[in-house]
């Protein structure tokens, strides 16, 4: 069974323990600092750290991005919808006859025809932008993450791949 528990480590930060479904253990420590660091422990005895790394701020976040599939989702992964009670996170790819290429956020009013939310964008290149804009223009090849209820999602997704709601 997957769970986290939290504790206050005063003077210190949080403290996260992260039990997986597989079975495995992940302690991470968030310090007041901002550094993080996590511990793994052994399978058959989860007492027994088996390794450990410190990374900084900006480290950290950068391997939330990576873990959370906002820098790189596999390509098995690319439609599918990750629910978090009543919300949908969806990940599209901006395919060459989609009819929003070239027109910007904005123009196409997602959040107010759909109600849905585009949270970031990551082109070919890799390169992220979280909360983009109204300004943002819609390019081939990137890929426009989308958050909303089930309803909303399927609308800004038709909206942006077949150009209506």
């Amino acid at each position: 069974m997957f769970s986290i528990h939290e504790t206050e480590l005063p003077g210190i930060g949080q403290k996260f323990v992260i039990k997986a479904r597989s079975g495995d253990k992940l302690v991470v420590i968030i310090h007041d600092d901002g550094r993080r660091e996590m511990y793994h422990f052994a399978y058959d005895d989860p007492d027994d750290s088996i390794s450990m790394i410190t990374l900084d701020d900006n480290e950290a976040r950068q391997v939330a991005a990576i873990v959370g599939g906002i820098i790189y989702k596999p390509k098995a992964l690319e439609t599918i919808e990750v629910a978090l009670d009543d919300l949908v996170i969806e990940w599209i790819k901006m395919e060459p006859d989609f009819p929003c290429l070239g027109k910007t956020i904005g123009e196409l009013e997602v959040r107010k025809k759909t109600g849905a939310t585009i949270i970031a964008l990551v082109g070919k290149d890799h390169a992220k932008v979280l909360n983009p804009g109204p300004e943002h223009v819609f390019k081939e090849g990137t890929t426009v993450v989308i958050i909303g209820e089930k309803e909303q999602v399927k609308k800004c997704r038709y909206l942006i791949a077949k150009g209506g709601v």
